[in-house]
């Protein structure tokens, strides 16, 4: 099932839903942690998962987390849950994405998230492969091409059928010279071919919905897909602000500085992201998503608070 079409039927029974996203096992590991963490959350009904891409590191040039077309496919074959992997332009040519695309397409999926994604570790700044996309927006096309039965080398009959999201940046993209640039680039995403947008984690739920008021006002007019993730030790007060460009509330820096360890911090980062999940809801938003990096105890937590 398509996520646009899952989008539209929580939209129509106005029950929001929840999705959270797993990373692929590290190089050399098995699938138990990552099925054992859908396992916490399959009674819960999640609407989707989302499994993450990792690029290769700058400097040796090896990829420590591969597998996200693998455990797609093995995570929909054993829960029967509909999984949208990640795929980015960072290290890979166009050929790369199409034989990847190919892959999912042979094997039944049904949703791709388009990413630019991050820098390699080691670079000052994002440096697409010579051969590939240095934006989302090629990235997009690429796959919209491709469910038309139009490849880079020559037309098909054999066309894909994917259905294809985007990131969007509450606070602004940490490269974007301005937020009006940032909806721009957005907007052509859209137009690209993109059917839904997912948002960066945001603390702030003022923020996320001015974000969607803009985008409205901007001409955008595709579902957006609210992301938020539960604190989870007190290092996160310093990680998540420099690595993904986010602000945090001072209420809630206050709070987890009061903590004596991290489950304490836990506890806050569940509340907190209750309170959040709860006013979205309030809001009529239709799909909450999480951003687990794995762990799945304290979401479970926070839907069940709900």
């Amino acid at each position: 099932m398509k996520v646009i079409d899952i989008i539209r039927e929580a939209e129509r029974t106005g029950k929001t839903r929840f999705t959270f996203e797993l990373l692929p096992p590290l190089k050399g590991d098995g699938t138990g942690a990552i099925f054992e963490a859908i396992e916490t959350l399959a009674p819960l009904d999640p609407a989707y998962i989302n499994v993450t891409f990792h690029r290769e590191d700058a400097t040796h040039r090896r990829r420590q987390r591969p597998g996200t077309v693998g455990i797609s496919a093995a995570i929909e074959r054993r829960f029967g849950i509909e999984t949208v992997p990640h795929l980015i332009c960072g290290g890979l040519s166009k050929y790369d994405i199409e034989d990847a695309l190919i892959d999912l397409h042979f094997l039944g999926m049904h949703n791709v998230l388009a990413l630019r994604g991050d820098r390699a570790r080691g670079e000052a700044r994002f440096s697409p492969h010579p051969e590939g996309h240095a934006h989302a927006e090629g990235l997009v096309r690429q796959i919209a091409d491709m469910n038309r039965g139009q490849l880079l080398d020559r037309v098909t009959d054999c066309q894909s059928t994917f259905c294809i999201g985007v990131a969007g940046y509450p606070e602004g993209h940490a490269e974007s010279p301005s937020p009006d640039e940032d909806m721009a680039n957005l907007k052509r995403k859209v137009e690209a071919g993109a059917e839904y947008i997912v948002t960066q984690m945001s603390f702030d739920n003022g923020a996320i919905l001015d974000f969607i008021a803009r985008a409205r006002n901007a001409g955008i007019e595709v579902p957006i897909v609210v992301g938020i993730k539960p604190l989870a030790t007190a290092a996160h007060l310093e990680i998540l602000p420099s690595t993904f460009a986010v602000s945090l509330p001072d209420e809630l820096v206050s709070e987890v500085r009061k903590c004596r360890d991290n489950a304490s911090v836990r506890q806050v980062g569940v509340e907190w992201a209750t309170m959040q999940a709860r006013g979205l809801r309030k809001a009529g938003l239709p799909i909450v998503h999480f951003y687990s990096m794995g762990r799945t105890d304290n979401i479970r937590q926070i839907w069940e608070g709900l």
